[in-house]
């Protein structure tokens, strides 16, 4: 009997994500969910990760609808599986257990299956809670491991001086390798400890794509060979290694991978599922998905991709028409296949590599890209990075930004790079770039997060923090790890504009104000000022009067001094007031940066006369924000 090799679409929500910064609109997954059940994919990711956040951010719709509407569709047919950050849930802070039930539970409700919990630091502490949870509600935990390197730069002290008898007896002054913390033992520890708590499947997750194929080569068995569970494998072809690595990790023995459907695979997300299934038909593997109606949802993603051109990082190089090109496929690709299995069970990397590269390209793939290999981050947070900055009209930081991602993340614990601690140390790396152009000391400007994962509120990180750096970005050296008692339960204002109606209507609503308070904030006022203005327009009778036009106030011109972002982003607070007199280093307001919380403190002493802007404005960089007198 063949082997069955399942597979965990992640089209509609990783896909997207990675590829198009999760601006997928509902009107376009509706039209592919009556195809996808015929395909029948044994997991479809649909939810979770960014997508709560976007797609009220971005898009003004409820995450709640997107779930229920891919429940309706699929049940009985595919398992629904969703991205939980574990403490962090799908935001970018730790969350107190009852907010975590409050979610799964309203997710298992509106069809939800598999929940794949994973933390950034691989913490453990921090996803104990979330396997018993979703156990316990009736879904299916699958915990995820997340694959990092070790820096290749990692500074190494000078040695100490050897004494005369150690040099006489040919000891050497030169300086030891520095340990290598991210071990294949490492990882199946994990992956150990996971499966101890309960987890009923173990991914190893490689969100940046930097597991190559030798790695793969001796890290799967040894999974394997741990767990009883079943083992799922995720990456991405950013850095060129994807398509290689899950080839590898077919023939040494996973249960499941992770794949998207042809126009939103490759590049900087997973592998392209039509490539796995020709490598799969070569080796006598069975692959549990229909490929006929896989090629039916391969035509609509063609619509899909171009409602998205605006955020398409590669929309003037789309891959080559799969069916076409497999159907005239030349011999020479068709053997480039042969030479990628057998270099794959003789774990001759450059070999594999070469063959995969070749068959990418003659698909019309991206090449590996060399800035985010070096810089080692995940596909889906280059192009966010590349998407905010856009937005912020600062797309010439990018380069210098993507550099300083290294320093940021071994200043920060080695922690790797997921979310939230990809958008943690992204968001950081763009501060740390712009202190650089104006001359200001590292670490100047701090985004909130940033702060709270030096000081330890995220967890343990795997390599302890210098206590002078979390000194100088916390004010302490001590380590402080998270109160859940300091969670702030949002307000539930009612809203006299809208005629007195609570802003949050139901539990589902409220639990988006628990998650992403500023988010959801402006996404149900807009909703409840929708439904506000539908139901005056059926009780108006008659056409409304016209009304006199408004005379513009004239605009007070800037006499004083100015106090001006640092950077783009969105005012979430204003924490003083007009008429107050305030000292270098007090805070003036907080505004959302690349989904990062900012503390903004003078640096201007005096009273003020006016706030530029008010909560809720999008701002720019180097924007007056406050005037003085």
């Amino acid at each position: 009997m063949a082997k069955v090799l399942q597979i965990r679409d992640l089209t509609l929500r990783d896909g997207q994500q990675s590829l198009f910064a999760t601006r997928m609109k509902q009107e376009n997954v509706d039209k592919l969910l009556p195809l996808y059940r015929e395909a029948k994919f044994y997991i479809m990711e649909v939810w979770g990760g960014a997508v709560p956040d976007s797609v009220m951010r971005y898009l003004g719709e409820s995450p709640w609808d997107r779930l229920r509407a891919c429940s309706n569709e699929m049940k009985g047919i595919s398992l629904l599986s969703a991205l939980s950050r574990g403490r962090n849930l799908f935001g970018y802070v730790p969350y107190p257990d009852y907010v975590l039930e409050g979610f799964y539970k309203k997710a298992i409700d509106n069809g939800l299956n598999v929940m794949r919990i994973f933390d950034a630091l691989n913490d453990i502490d921090n996803i104990r809670e979330s396997v018993k949870m979703i156990n316990s509600l009736g879904g299916i935990s699958d915990t995820a491991v997340c694959y990092t390197v070790d820096p290749k730069d990692t500074p190494v002290e000078a040695p100490r001086k050897k004494g005369f008898f150690a040099r006489l007896l040919g000891g050497s002054d030169a300086p030891a390798a520095p340990e290598k913390i991210f071990t294949d033992e490492y990882f199946v520890e994990k992956a150990k400890e996971m499966e101890a708590l309960g987890a009923k499947m173990v991914t190893l997750k490689d969100m940046a794509g930097l597991v190559n194929p030798a790695r793969i080569f001796s890290l799967m068995p040894k999974l394997k060979q741990a767990l009883k569970v079943p083992v799922d494998f995720h990456t991405h072809c950013t850095p060129g290694y994807g398509l290689a690595a899950v080839l590898t990790a077919i023939i040494k023995g996973v249960d499941i991978v992770d794949t998207n459907i042809w126009w939103f695979g490759g590049g900087s997300a997973a592998p392209a599922i039509e490539l796995v299934w020709i490598f799969c038909q070569k080796l006598g593997i069975e692959m549990a998905v229909n490929m006929d109606a896989v090629a039916k949802i391969r035509k609509e993603l063609v619509v899909a991709r171009k409602a998205l051109a605006d955020f398409d990082l590669n929309k003037d190089k789309w891959p080559n028409d799969f069916d076409e090109y497999y159907a005239k496929m030349p011999k020479e690709i068709d053997a480039e296949f042969d030479r990628a299995i057998a270099a794959a069970n003789e774990n001759r990397e450059e070999d594999l590599l070469d063959a995969c590269h070749k068959i990418e390209a003659y698909f019309g793939f991206p090449k590996p890209n060399e800035l985010v290999k070096n810089a080692e981050v995940p596909g889906g947070m280059y192009s966010n990075m590349v998407a905010n900055l856009r937005a912020l009209k600062a797309e010439d930081v990018l380069d210098e930004a993507m550099a300083l991602i290294p320093k940021v993340r071994r200043d920060a614990g080695l922690v790797p790079l997921v979310t939230p601690t990809s958008q943690i140390v992204g968001s950081q790396a763009v501060a740390l770039a712009l202190d650089r152009r104006k001359g200001a000391p590292d670490y100047s400007n701090k985004n909130n997060q940033f702060i709270s994962l030096v000081k330890g509120e995220y967890g343990k990180t795997p390599v302890a923090i210098d206590p002078a750096f979390r000194e100088k970005i916390t004010g302490s050296p001590e380590e402080r790890p998270y109160d859940t008692g300091s969670f702030r339960e949002p307000a539930n204002p009612e809203l006299p504009e809208f005629g007195g109606v609570k802003l949050a209507q139901n539990e589902e609503e409220f639990l988006l104000l628990e998650l992403l308070p500023s988010v959801a904030n402006t996404f149900l006022k807009n909703k409840r000022k929708a439904e506000f203005e539908a139901k005056q327009a059926e009780m108006k009778a008659a056409e409304p009067e016209a009304k006199p036009e408004e005379t513009q106030a004239p605009v007070e011109e800037i006499t004083g001094k100015v106090f001006r972002a640092p950077m783009g982003g969105t005012v979430i607070e204003l924490l003083a007031k007009p008429g107050q007199t305030v000292k270098t280093g007090d805070l003036l307001l907080v505004y959302e940066a690349m989904k990062m919380e900012n503390d903004l403190a003078t640096d201007i002493e005096g009273t003020i006369k006016r706030f530029l802007v008010k909560e809720g404005d999008v701002i720019a960089t180097d924007q007056p924000l406050v005037e003085f007198e």
